[in-house]
């Protein structure tokens, strides 16, 4: 795993062997040991075996009694989400992802935006026998996906064109722009998006934009509607989009947000 080669002013050698083993072991869910660590880094045993001790020590990091192998623990997920604007919208989204779930018989996700990728931060599970759904702590293709979309086209064009140099940093290659930008003025134009899902069959993807009190985009409520050709579904894709719609209003609400125009709730 190659370490970053922008030039930096300080460096804290400690701290940046941490992060390394985070974001390594974030995309090894088995975990790994010490000594693997070490070569996939190009550090030695000894470089990291104190890094690791301590971060276990400080609960950022378990090692599984069986294997030997460190994973990340969840007090990570606990502080970013405490630390974040993430645990106010899933506090509002919630009971409104629980009810929409419930009336639409489908998964519903709550992507927000992470450098150059969205994060499942929350989600909720069709109460039917079948569905389909993201599992939180995903991360979701800003420029392809459909809650990416939703979430550059509504964010100001500054934070949009940072996240899009971060997804281009991320990818290792050149963003079609014009293509994009075409992309998000029609999201922007319909206030949403829907379409096939570009990575499943039989799924389509329905995504509205959620805003915070000041106005701006705080994350993307994603339903993959999921077409059942048994006769049994009882909600509509255009039904499930008006229920999703609805939904997002609501919980905009809640965070504060009033449209330009609006009259302030009572």
């Amino acid at each position: 795993m190659a370490r970053a080669g922008a030039k930096r002013t300080y460096a804290a050698p400690a701290i940046e062997k941490a992060f390394e083993v985070l974001e390594l072991l974030a995309d090894r869910p088995q975990g790994a040991l010490v000594s693997e660590m070490a070569a996939d880094l190009d550090r030695s045993v000894g470089e990291l075996f104190r890094i690791v001790v301590v971060m276990e020590q400080l609960g950022y990091l378990r090692r599984s009694e069986v294997s030997d192998r460190y994973s990340v623990a969840y007090k990570l997920l606990d502080v970013a989400l405490r630390a974040t604007p993430s645990q106010e919208i899933i506090r509002a989204a919630m009971p409104e992802m629980q009810a929409l779930a419930r009336a639409t018989v489908q998964s519903c996700h709550l992507v927000v935006p992470s450098r150059g990728h969205g994060l499942v931060v929350a989600r909720e599970e069709s109460p039917g026998t079948r569905g389909f759904a993201l599992k939180v702590g995903a991360q979701i293709d800003l420029i392809q996906s459909c809650s990416g979309q939703v979430l550059l086209a509504f964010s100001s064009a500054r934070d949009t064109e940072r996240m899009i140099d971060a997804a281009e940093a991320d990818r290792g290659e050149a963003v079609d722009r014009a293509w994009l930008a075409a992309r998000l003025a029609l999201v922007r134009r319909v206030g949403h998006d829907i379409r096939q899902s570009p990575i499943t069959h039989g799924v389509t993807d329905i995504s509205f934009p959620i805003f915070g009190f000041d106005g701006v985009v705080m994350g993307a409520l994603t339903i993959p509607f999921l077409e059942l050709i048994d006769g049994s579904q009882k909600v509509g894709l255009e039904a499930a989009r008006e229920l999703l719609r609805n939904t997002t209003l609501r919980i905009s609400d809640r965070l504060g947000y009033q449209p330009d125009g609006a009259a302030p709730a009572a």
